[in-house]
């Protein structure tokens, strides 16, 4: 595997699946999903033959295992506790979804390519669905706490808007046809600053 996917240097004490899901997300970036296999896995984390297989003994338990620890990186890639209290404004709002969206696109973003290939996976795999919407469930229910409670009329349309805004950009920028251009956070925040602007009149 190379350096640029290697799944992160695990901290001490790192469970055995925690080692298992971050080579799998680092292989469905670097291979997609047809270089995701238990082999794989076990020799990209550096573990005895067989280990993947007994803690995920099918590729549907190794899917779901690599969205749970997807769902767990992406929250603190977001920042879903650094989300804003409302009472702070639009500006604080603009600042953190900014920095989020930033971090998904720069040092993040081999986590975000192994996002969209689970998420086509998903499309195929009913049972892979409901664990991949569960897992983003979340922040869109935290964004839409945000927006109602700085004035938003219509918050499930506007959560809808800004989560498209947001994953549009990312998919541009990282497989598709802006691939070659990473904006910068202040571009990312004046693209934000516009899309809110229209939602709550800022």
């Amino acid at each position: 595997m190379s350096a640029r996917t290697a799944p992160p240097v695990p901290p001490v004490g790192a469970s055995r699946a925690g080692l298992v899901a971050d080579a799998a997300l680092a292989l469905l970036a670097e291979r997609g999903m047809r270089g995701l296999t238990h082999r794989a896995v076990d020799e990209a984390a550096g573990l005895p033959q067989g280990s993947t297989s007994n803690l995920a003994r099918t590729r549907q338990a190794l899917l779901e295992l690599a969205v749970r620890r997807l769902a767990d990186r992406e929250a603190r890639v977001l920042g879903l506790n650094e989300m804003p209290d409302p009472r702070h404004g639009l500006e604080a709002l603009v600042d953190a979804l900014a920095l989020a969206t930033h971090r998904a696109l720069t040092r993040n973003r081999e986590l975000t390519l192994a996002r969209y290939e689970l998420a086509l996976e998903a499309t195929r795999r009913p049972e892979l669905r409901a664990h991949f919407d569960a897992a983003g469930a979340r922040f869109r229910e935290q964004l839409g706490a945000l927006v109602t409670a700085m004035g938003s009329a219509s918050p499930a349309r506007h959560v809808l808007s800004l989560v498209a805004w947001a994953d549009g950009l990312m998919f541009s920028c990282v497989a598709g046809s802006f691939h070659a251009e990473v904006p910068s956070f202040d571009e990312v925040r004046a693209g934000l600053r516009e899309v809110l602007d229209g939602m709550l009149g800022g």
